[in-house]
């Protein structure tokens, strides 16, 4: 097949998608929205800057800036970003006329699926539309702004095929207009949990080390993740507390000082992604405390790495974790609630290796990488 990927070309999960077609002996195409460097053989690259990203430096990570950064970037991008399709779109046409794909797969919706549906409207091509849907795209993105409701309309109607993380954006595509009959595959988000790079400690964790690997985004509830920390503390004083991707960031630092925990807290860098499978493995409990998602890619890390999950109670969140089984669920509003959970998880060391157990199995079952992309690869010729 010849596939033209629409994508951020520096994510993780798009590269891995990319690389197993690459491997298999595909034809791969990249029209990136983000400039960066990749280092295996794509067919034919092209910049497609939309939603301002050529403003981003070409060596930064997704993810990456201060709070304050990302936020105030978000609600710009939400507001005018969907201003810029129209031109952007003009520019991926004239690659696809280059290219001839088989067919396309938008990465997300925002804004790579909304600049691949402008860009195929009123073209002639025999090329297929596949999008992808990441676990905030219907949730906390599509009804932000008018004209986000409006693109997020436009890429659903136009879309051939659907890839959702997690069952309930799937059905949530119907409602914002993909048809009952197309077709839809639900895997991770990013095909799936590499086991070369996530996977159990040797021995069990001995030490009460808790990870928050959500760094800091507009749905994690991250103030109410450090409030806990010392009721945690109170009660578990040897308890450290890992965060990633929060070095430096200013509002952790205030947080810090204000709740006297500097001794327990630990504020990473972002480290590259294959580096995070050490960092999990060196942790007894995980910590999302969310109120948007699909199924984060981070949490199905955790766990493949034996960290017990303590995540916000959350419906696509509940496709993976049983209450009391296999991780606990909670408010993620709640300071309180958060502590307790992480107490439990700490003081219960049968609830955390009954938990590994249970987790190996369903990443095995569900969330393995290679399985996964086999899917992915019948899906692709069905479509």
């Amino acid at each position: 097949m010849k596939i033209l990927f629409v994508a951020d070309g520096r994510s993780p999960i798009s590269q891995n998608w990319m690389r197993h077609f690459i491997e298999r002996g595909d034809d791969v195409y990249l029209a990136s929205t983000f400039d960066c460097d990749l280092h295996f053989p794509l067919k034919g690259f092209q910049f497609t800057p939309v939603a301002f990203s050529e403003m981003k430096k070409k060596t930064a990570l997704p993810g990456s800036g201060s709070a304050r950064t990302l936020g105030l970037r978000t609600l710009i991008r939400q507001w005018v970003g969907p201003l810029s399709i129209f031109r952007s779109a003009f520019k991926l046409r004239a690659f696809i006329r280059q290219t001839q794909p088989d067919l396309i797969h938008a990465m997300r919706i925002p804004y790579e699926g909304m600049l691949a549906a402008s860009a195929l409207d009123g073209m002639k091509t025999q090329a297929r539309f596949l999008t992808s849907v990441w676990g905030n795209d219907f949730t906390l993105y599509a009804a932000a702004t008018p004209l986000m409701k409006y693109y997020t309309r436009k890429t659903l109607n136009a879309a051939d095929a659907l890839h959702a993380d997690c069952a309930r954006d799937a059905r949530l595509a119907q409602t914002w207009g993909f048809g009952l009959n197309k077709p839809t595959l639900v895997v991770p988000g990013n095909g799936g949990i590499r086991g070369d790079l996530f996977y159990p400690p040797l021995e069990p964790v001995r030490n009460p080390i808790i990870i928050n690997p959500r760094g800091f985004r507009a749905y994690v509830q991250n103030e109410a993740f450090f409030k806990s920390i010392p009721l945690v503390l109170e009660k578990q004083s040897e308890a450290r507390f890992i965060c990633s991707s929060m070095q430096g960031e200013p509002q952790v630092l205030q947080w810090i000082n204000e709740l006297n925990i500097g001794h327990a807290v630990q504020l990473n860098p972002l480290l590259p992604h294959a580096q995070m499978g050490d960092v999990f493995r060196a942790a007894q409990v995980m910590v999302s405390p969310s109120i948007h998602d699909g199924t984060p890619n981070s949490l199905l890390e955790g766990m493949a790495c034996g960290c017990f999950p303590v995540a916000g109670d959350l419906e696509s969140i509940r496709e993976w974790i049983t209450h009391g089984q296999n991780g606990l669920l909670v408010d993620p509003n709640n300071p309180q609630a958060i502590a307790d959970a992480i107490l439990i998880a700490l003081q219960r060391e049968d609830l955390r290796r009954e938990a590994a157990g249970l987790n190996q199995q369903i990443i095995s079952e569900r969330a393995e990488y290679k399985n996964n992309m086999r899917k992915a690869e019948a899906f692709y010729q069905a479509v």
